[in-house]
């Protein structure tokens, strides 16, 4: 018996002095948002707690890319973006491309996960249709609109109407800056952002939505994106493929949804 625990643990020790695997997170704002959003509103205290460093802020300067925090050595770190959030989806790519960039240039090797709130979910599954061999291992997207948003569409309307001239005057010129994004989120219809992208093929990975879904458990849920949109099953392109996760509360990010995220990483 001796003899047979020896061996297993010889056998044991080669995996023992393997490293720990290394993963990097990058959190996608949405409409509106910044990237500290997602330390202001608690999401990444959980992640902290849960072992994961802050890589800090990326920021797009002329000719380069660079974070506001110094490279964490932890084997698990997380960063966020700055992005022109109210300008077209594929304008907010070419930031995101540059900051992936950056990303593959110090962590090329490890894992590597996208986590998107709102518009964000949207424009980190675009960015993974449009860079499939980008090595992006999952993507969890927080009420975000994957099939469009009624209320974009309004937006729409409002700015192209004689009430654009108002809106301004209002301080609501955010309305006439976003024309180009409220059309992309608009529900799909041809010629527009989400029936293309929500047909492509989508590079494997593990794809996660939480929805905020409405009297779960209590409350009305999300005012600015039906449950509906945010289902991932629902994408013809990923049907039947994603991971389904109901929570409760407004449109928001929340707290909870920093240790749903650890959970969901964790696993």
């Amino acid at each position: 018996m001796k003899r047979l625990l020896r061996r297993i643990l010889f056998l044991l020790l080669p995996l023992a002095a393997l490293p720990a695997s290394a993963d990097t997170l990058v959190m996608v704002q949405g409409y509106l948002g910044d990237g500290h959003d997602w330390r202001a509103s608690g999401v990444a205290r959980p992640l902290l707690d849960a072992g994961w460093a802050d890589g800090g802020q990326l920021l797009l300067t002329p000719g380069a890319v660079r974070s506001d925090l110094p490279q964490p050595s932890a084997a698990k770190r997380f960063y966020t973006v700055v992005l022109p959030s109210e300008a077209p989806m594929m304008a907010q790519l070419g930031f995101l491309e540059r900051y992936m960039d950056f990303v593959e240039a110090r962590h090329g090797s490890e894992r590597l996960f996208l986590v998107g709130h709102s518009a964000g979910g949207v424009l980190a599954r675009l960015y993974m249709v449009r860079h499939p061999k980008a090595g992006v291992d999952g993507l969890i997207t927080i009420a975000s609109p994957n099939l469009g948003s009624e209320l974009a569409e309004l937006g729409n309307d409002v700015g192209n109407s004689p009430l654009g001239w108002v809106t301004p005057l209002m301080g609501l010129s955010t309305i006439n800056r976003s024309q180009g994004l409220y059309y992309d989120l608009g529900r799909p219809r041809p010629g527009s952002l989400l029936h293309w992208l929500n047909a492509q093929p989508h590079p494997k990975a593990r794809y996660v939505a939480v929805i905020r879904e409405a009297g779960f458990p209590f409350g009305p849920g999300d005012e600015v994106v039906p449950a509906w949109s945010q289902d991932l099953n629902q994408v013809p392109a990923l049907r039947g493929h994603a991971m389904v996760i109901p929570t409760a509360g407004g449109h928001g990010m929340r707290i909870e949804d920093g240790a749903l995220i650890a959970d969901l990483l964790r696993s």
